[in-house]
């Protein structure tokens, strides 16, 4: 309790700096643009045809085997980022751990929500993405911020995260859950702008959101890109090769940025 007292007031320090009050300001404004969008739009649901995917040809005992086995680089650069993280862990914050561990679980989630796509299954493949996009968010300001905001800010964060997809599941509703991931992709390139890091190659950042912003135009064409390519790839696993490519992005800007 004497630990949580002690980060509350070092926020409330931070909230009346003037280097960070705008920060604050920032996010005060988002929470109260979140509560406004949710009291006066509509639900938006999660419609049936999002299960049904261009691509469904099994591979030996695997159905849906594109979209399935394409999560595994998820796995590989998660476990490569998690052991880079032990192996040197100076200066490496928890937050990017978590990250890490967020990809392994985006693979295992993934995989599982594309084995048997369904409304059921999608909770498994959203919660780890919110794991990866709120540690990022958490990583991002321990960096550039300031360490001490990691012990309040990584838990809040993770539990922010999970809220969205528990609400979608037991409501239906996906506005909270799209705020939030939007959100965060407005977060980075905002945080990179207006503080400057201790580490180099931040720009590495950026070149990982431009592969995720195309992630998801992929996403979007899933049965074009599987038509224009004659059947060799669809847009879906497109996605998660591109997405895979923002990760490994980041991976390298962690493994080879130095302190200024």
């Amino acid at each position: 309790m004497k630990e949580y007292s002690q980060a509350f007031k070092f926020i409330q320090a931070l909230a009346n700096h003037p280097k960070h009050k705008w920060l604050f300001r920032i996010f005060i404004s988002f929470f109260i643009l979140l509560s406004v969008t949710l009291l006066v739009t509509d639900p938006v649901l999660q419609k049936s045809s999002y299960h049904i995917l261009a691509d469904t040809r099994p591979w030996l005992f695997i159905p849906n085997a594109a979209d399935v086995i394409s999560n595994l680089p998820f796995a590989l650069f998660g476990l490569a980022g998690l052991l880079y993280c032990l192996r040197k862990n100076t200066h490496i914050s928890l937050s990017w751990q978590v990250y890490f561990i967020g990809l392994i679980l985006v693979a295992a989630g993934s995989g599982y929500y594309h084995w048997n796509p369904n409304n059921q299954t999608l909770v498994w493949d959203r919660l780890p993405i919110t794991i990866c996009f709120m540690s990022l968010f958490s990583a991002l300001l321990v960096d550039n911020v300031s360490q001490r905001l990691e012990k309040p800010l990584l838990p809040a964060s993770l539990l922010t995260g999970a809220s969205c997809v528990i609400y979608w599941h037991f409501t239906g509703d996906l506005r909270f859950y799209a705020i939030i991931q939007f959100g965060t992709l407005v977060a980075i390139p905002l945080i990179l702008f207006l503080y400057k890091s201790q580490y180099t190659l931040r720009h590495y950042l950026l070149y990982g959101l431009v592969f995720y912003i195309l992630a998801k135009i992929l996403e979007l064409n899933d049965r074009g890109i599987f038509e224009l390519s004659a059947g060799i790839i669809s847009g879906h696993t497109a996605k998660h090769l591109f997405a895979a490519a923002a990760t490994y992005c980041i991976y390298l800007m962690l493994k080879k940025r130095q302190p200024y």
